[in-house]
């Protein structure tokens, strides 16, 4: 949630990142007015605990029918003490509520708008042109490979689902070790992160504020399947406080993530660029908010040199503030050009959540002038399905076969996908 200083101190700063996410003002006026309650309800009550207290000391005093009189008030000041305590409970909880309705305040280089609204940094590359043939898709290309198979995903789990066999669960594993390789020696941690978690980590996240209707519940248990490492690494100091000289903490986490694609019917529906499942490498980062947005930078430059290692065209896009999650104030996305498509598709993203996280969490920093606030960063180093898509698209031959990129060579070992003939076997 945002600091309840900056909605005290710059409400009119709050009030224009609502107008650029396109949410209502509404939001900033419920949240003062909690606040003013809030503090009217802790004041109410504390006059009324101290004159219960100067009560207690009269009765002590007191003998006879006076004392019995006093008694009597003393009652009927603990049950206006007991009142006025539960108000100031629901007055807590009114302004916790309010607090935690209000997105991340976004940054002032965010574009405003909504989802097609963002704004092209750079573009990198140059789109395939093929000469002498069509360009088959992903899903043709697995078949050819043997690599993907959707038939039977579906026949085992239902739509947006998939089996990736042979050459096709070997490249998912040599992205891995590729990008676990570039994390590594830039100094990340490698992380295997759970893909359960309790509902704290969730909302902790902002994920049930963000996409509840996108997210898997294990009903029965308190457990929720994640879309996303960000949400298990983003808990993994909730409530800690991290010396301040161990900045940043830098970590990539391997998980499967999951998602119901909600909203998504009639997208995608052929292949595995919109799935129920996949596995994803995430980088995650702890660090200050002064130094958080150097380090997103740092992040999208990391996402880049990997895009750069598979040999793919692609561009950064400024992602406009409708279009964020609830956490971030600013994200970059890479898009990679699917030749199929003839259009750029996310691969990548890179978010700076600043101290909107670490404050549901409880996450902290101990620095010399004492305790203060954290922020955290997330970016997607491979998102396996679309990784896989992009270098089959981009890198395919007229024989069905597909050139392997060199920095997959030696965790592929070949040169050259071949085609073994479809997936009859």
């Amino acid at each position: 949630m945002i600091d309840p200083r900056l909605l005290r101190d710059e409400p009119d700063r709050v009030r224009a990142s609502q107008r650029k996410r396109g949410e209502s003002e509404e939001a900033v006026d419920r949240a003062l007015a909690a606040d003013s309650g809030r503090r009217g309800a802790i004041a109410a009550y504390e006059a009324k605990r101290a004159e219960q207290k100067q009560f207690g000391k009269k009765v002590a005093q007191a003998r006879g029918e006076e004392k019995q009189r006093l008694l009597a008030q003393v009652k009927e000041l603990a049950a206006e003490v007991k009142e006025l305590e539960a108000a100031q409970a629901a007055a807590e909880q009114e302004w916790t509520s309010a607090l935690k309705a209000i997105p991340n305040v976004t940054a002032t280089e965010t574009p405003a708008g909504g989802e097609d609204d963002f704004v092209v940094l750079e573009t990198v590359g140059t789109p395939r042109e093929f000469a002498g043939f069509a360009p088959r898709d992903h899903a043709e290309l697995g078949r050819i490979l043997g690599a993907i198979d959707l038939e039977r995903g579906a026949k085992v789990s239902g739509s947006r689902f998939y089996f990736l066999r042979g050459v096709g669960a070997e490249l998912e594993l040599a992205l891995v070790n590729l990008a676990m390789e570039q994390a590594r020696e830039a100094g990340f941690t490698q992380m295997i992160a759970p893909s359960l978690v309790r509902p704290e980590a969730m909302a902790g996240t902002g994920f049930l504020d963000q996409a509840a209707d996108d997210v898997y519940r294990i009903e029965g248990e308190e457990l929720y399947l994640v879309g996303t490492s960000e949400v298990p690494m983003a808990a993994y100091h909730s409530d800690e406080i991290l010396d301040g000289d161990s900045l940043p903490r830098r970590y990539a986490a391997f998980s499967p993530c999951f998602r119901k694609e909600a909203g998504s019917h009639g997208k995608d529906t052929r292949g595995i660029i919109r799935v129920h499942w996949f596995d994803k490498v995430e980088m995650f980062v702890y660090t200050t908010l002064e130094e958080s947005y150097a380090e997103h930078e740092r992040l999208l430059a990391w996402e880049r040199a990997f895009l750069d290692k598979l040999e793919l065209a692609y561009r950064v896009v400024d992602i406009a503030a409708g279009d964020l999650g609830p956490s971030a104030i600013r994200k970059f996305d890479c898009e990679a050009w699917i030749p199929t498509q003839g259009r750029y598709r996310e691969l990548t993203s890179a978010s700076n959540c600043t101290d909107f996280q670490t404050r549901r969490l409880d996450i902290r920093g101990r620095f010399d002038d004492g305790i203060g606030p954290l922020a955290t960063l997330n970016g997607t180093l491979t998102a396996i399905p679309r990784a896989i898509v992009a270098v089959l698209e981009t890198h395919q031959q007229a024989d069905g076969s597909v050139r392997v990129p060199q920095a997959l060579r030696k965790w592929l070992g070949r040169d050259v996908l071949e085609p073994v003939g479809g997936l009859g076997g």
